[in-house]
């Protein structure tokens, strides 16, 4: 069926639907361009938000009012605020994606079979993909400019409490990519705040992709229950700090504290503290002092939090727990098995992180823990495409498939096989 003949009923449905015919349109267009000209309009990209910065701010101040009117959570508001730190951080941001190699025609594993024809693999954009998040208006930034990069239109649902920060950023991507030439329809916003617009997009398998939902677990089990089409999922963010009976105590304190205290409300803060029993006495006094010090509460098992002054009793739930804020679980464990294990039992699958001198045991770690990210001797706030060199990320996948871990330009790619001969056939 031509995707032109599909009609609704609903006004609402049929009005995402012809956007999404003109997103899987503009695709056509993105996926030849060269680098230089996505990197054009990346450039454009960020003068705009530069000069545009004093209306974004501004908008930004509307969806931090509304937030505090309903009482939503520090954590949240800290995700949503921006400012001009921030939009620095963003201007950044689409400098390091233009820094990075286009991996968009990238050849691959080529090979001559003996009837002389040479198979090979090319790497080309998914197409379109819709990318439902909320808080954090940099998304429109990061995910925007990294689709674009990859050769790929974006949809973009941000969440109600960033409406007008997203619309703000929105209306710059349209203004630099319609200065480049093209259609404004590489970048897309989905007009509506209805949960029935999602559901909506949802259905359309036949012009969307991929969707990767950024956001709280209930958005995401429900973008994943509700979509015909291809799901990434990028889940909560329980990391683990693992302090192993050779543990070097200094670093394993520092690394806490930069886990935990540096920015409590992001997916790549630690959530969990597993203690080896042997180093349980004097590493929970660091514990406590730190806790004191910046006010973390501590849900841990009953003889930790005997010794850790703002601590209660744990239940299993609360060692599933992302919470985002100065809050944690605690596990003292016999043994380093124990500990595997517990961490085994309680992951996201998001990062994991063993602090020990002993490097067979690090080793051992890294092969028994199957987190998209696993640290030895270093901080779970690494967990990040910029940090890990992508530039930017568009999230960090807890779904084996199609991508694991932080997803850059290569990720938001496939590959399809490129057959050369010279008139070989089968049969004849």
């Amino acid at each position: 069926m031509n995707m032109k003949e599909n009609s609704f009923e609903d006004t609402e449905k049929q009005e995402l639907y012809d956007l999404t015919l003109r997103a899987k349109e503009a695709a056509k267009t993105l996926a030849t361009l060269s680098s230089s000209q996505k990197n054009d309009v990346l450039a454009a990209m960020a003068k705009k938000l530069k000069t545009n910065q004093a209306q974004i701010l501004e908008a930004n101040k509307k969806d931090i009012e509304y937030a505090k009117e309903n009482d939503l959570s520090d954590a949240m508001v800290d995700r949503l605020l921006l400012d001009e730190e921030r939009v620095d951080g963003m201007v950044s941001a689409l400098h390091n994606v233009m820094n990075l190699a286009d991996p968009v025609g990238e050849m691959s594993q080529s090979s001559l079979r003996p009837n002389g024809i040479r198979v090979a693999k090319m790497r080309i954009p998914l197409g379109v993909v819709l990318m439902i998040y909320e808080a954090r208006p940099n998304v429109a930034v990061e995910a925007a400019a990294l689709t674009l990069k990859s050769g790929n239109v974006v949809i973009l649902r941000g969440g109600k409490e960033a409406w007008h920060s997203n619309n703000a950023i929105i209306d710059c991507w349209h203004q630099a990519i319609e200065a480049c030439g093209f259609s404004k329809e590489m970048v897309c916003i989905v007009p509506s705040q209805s949960h029935s617009a999602v559901n909506h997009l949802l259905q359309f398998r036949d012009t969307i992709d991929l969707v990767i939902p950024r956001g709280g677990e209930r958005l995401i089990q429900a973008v994943t229950d509700n979509s015909k089409i291809p799901v990434i999922q990028h889940f909560k963010g329980v990391c683990h700090l693992y302090v192993d009976k050779f543990a070097d105590l200094d670093k394993a304190e520092k690394l806490l504290k930069d886990g935990k205290v540096s920015r409590p409300g992001v997916c790549n803060s630690l959530e969990s503290l597993v203690i080896h029993k042997d180093i349980a006495d004097e590493f929970l006094k660091r514990v406590n002092a730190l806790g004191n010090e910046f006010g973390i509460q501590f849900k841990a098992d009953k003889n930790s939090a005997s010794k850790l002054d703002n601590a209660e009793v744990a239940s299993d739930e609360d060692y599933h727990n992302e919470y985002l804020s100065l809050a944690m679980s605690v596990k003292q464990v016999d043994s380093y098995e124990a500990a595997i294990e517990h961490i085994q039992n309680h992951s996201s699958s998001h990062t994991e992180v063993i602090v020990t001198k002993d490097i067979d045991r690090g080793n051992e770690f890294v092969k028994r823990i199957n987190s998209s990210v696993v640290m030895v001797n270093a901080s779970s706030r690494f967990s990040d495409g910029g940090e890990l060199g992508l530039g930017a990320e568009i999230g960090i996948s807890t779904s084996k498939l199609h991508a694991y871990g932080p997803m850059g330009l290569v990720q938001l790619t496939t590959e399809k096989y490129v057959v050369t001969g010279q008139g070989q056939a089968k049969h004849y």
